[in-house]
């Protein structure tokens, strides 16, 4: 298994989206930004906020990308061209589903679970699947005809609050993961509930 060498955060562009809960990948990478103390700026190249940075040791890029959700494999694409990343050298972080706010999992591999911006990357990834992802639980509305409006809705106080919390925990276990001990990282993330 390769090092992770790329932290991509899914989520939509624009001040309308920003706060939404299919932004739960970006605000992992925001996060990840601004304790590193070193801002996202838009790169052309890559097609949304990049950054280099320094985190636990490791070099990282961070990118959370400018298109629209069902069209970011076309900025992973770019940044793994760029620098000549491997699919198996990304960790994507997304919203999900299936899991519920104040939790998050890491996954190695695997389908895109109906997710559009996961489809989009496979895809631009040359159908490679390798990547690892980072789910962060947002939850599910109960019915499959509510999911789109769910997934653009701002999510609530307590409910964002817990959010957040899981992804301060899964920055702790950044280290973890860069540095290759994804059993410690899995087991401390996958046992955190906020």
């Amino acid at each position: 298994m390769s090092d992770v060498k790329a932290i991509i955060g899914l989520g939509n562009p624009g001040t309308e989206y920003d706060a939404t809960r299919h932004n739960a990948g970006a605000w992992v990478v925001e996060a990840l930004a601004r304790d590193s103390l070193t801002p996202l700026r838009a790169e052309r190249k890559f097609l949304g906020q990049y950054a280099k940075v320094r985190y636990a040791g490791h070099d990282v890029h961070l990118l959370v990308p400018s298109t629209y959700m069902n069209r970011s494999g076309k900025a992973v694409a770019a940044l793994c061209q760029f620098f000549k990343l491997t699919p198996d050298e990304l960790l994507i972080a997304h919203d999900e589903l299936d899991i519920a706010p104040g939790t998050a999992r890491y996954k190695h591999g695997g389908g895109h679970g109906g997710h559009n911006g996961l489809r989009d990357t496979v895809s631009a990834l040359g159908n490679d699947k390798s990547f690892h992802r980072l789910r962060i639980g947002i939850g599910h509305p109960g019915s499959a005809k509510q999911v789109v409006n769910y997934v653009l809705g701002r999510p609530g106080k307590a409910e964002r609050a817990a959010i957040d919390a899981a992804i301060d925990e899964c920055l702790r276990t950044l280290p973890d993961v860069l540095d290759g001990n994804w059993a410690g990282a899995m087991n401390r993330l996958h046992s955190f509930n906020a």
